[in-house]
This record gives structure tokens, sequence and C-alpha cells, in this order.
């Protein structure tokens, strides 16, 4: 198990740990939903810095088992917040994309849990 939750838990830091660079990048895969989603530009570098905190949170995790429960459940609420977010803009077709990032963090903070 220790294994697994090694790879999930950096392999999850990796992938949000991208999504936040990509919008302090304002790359455009990432601005244009927020933008049709009505998200204040205002947000965009706290939404980047939250992904990164979390993302890097993980990671620090392997480390301090503590930091890593607060990054994972941080992460599955800015998640949470995110399909809401869709949902709220009924984007409905766009929903599953938060979840695709919800699930890894879930796994992570489940098998660091089981440890």
């Amino acid at each position: 198990m220790n294994t697994a939750y090694h790879i999930v838990a950096v392999v999850t830091a990796l992938w949000i740990g991208f999504s936040g660079y990509s919008l302090f990048a304002k790359q455009q895969f990432v601005v244009e939903p927020l933008q049709q989603y009505g998200v204040p530009r205002s947000w965009w570098n706290w939404l980047a810095v939250a992904k990164s905190a979390g993302a890097l949170g993980l990671v620090v995790g392997l480390a301090i088992p503590a930091i890593g429960v607060a990054a994972a459940v941080g992460l599955i609420l800015y998640f949470l917040g995110a399909a809401a977010t869709t949902v709220r803009a009924h984007s409905y077709k766009t929903t599953v994309f938060p979840l695709l990032y919800l699930a890894p963090a879930a796994a992570t903070l489940t098998l660091q849990l089981a440890e």
C-alpha cells in the first residue's frame, strides 16, 4: 500500500501542479473556460496558488503525513467547488474535468489514510 500511495501522490501532485502552472501562465485551455463560467480575473492567480499549494502539500505529505492529508482535503474541496461552478454556469459537458482532478486527489487521501 505504501508504494501505491507514493506513486498516486506524486502523479497527482504533478498533474495538479501542471494545472496550477497553466493557470499562472494564462494558457488558453485553462483561461477560456474560466471566462465562460464567469470567474473574475482577479481570482485566477489565487486559484493557481491554491492548486500549486495543494500539489506541493501532497509532496510534502510524503514526509509529513498531516500536511498531505490537509492538502488532499483542500484539493478535494477545491475541485468540488470547480465542479459546482461548471454546474452553476450550466456547462454540464465540462463538469467532468474538475472531477478528473478530484478523483486522484481523493485516491491519494484514501491511500494515505489506509496506511
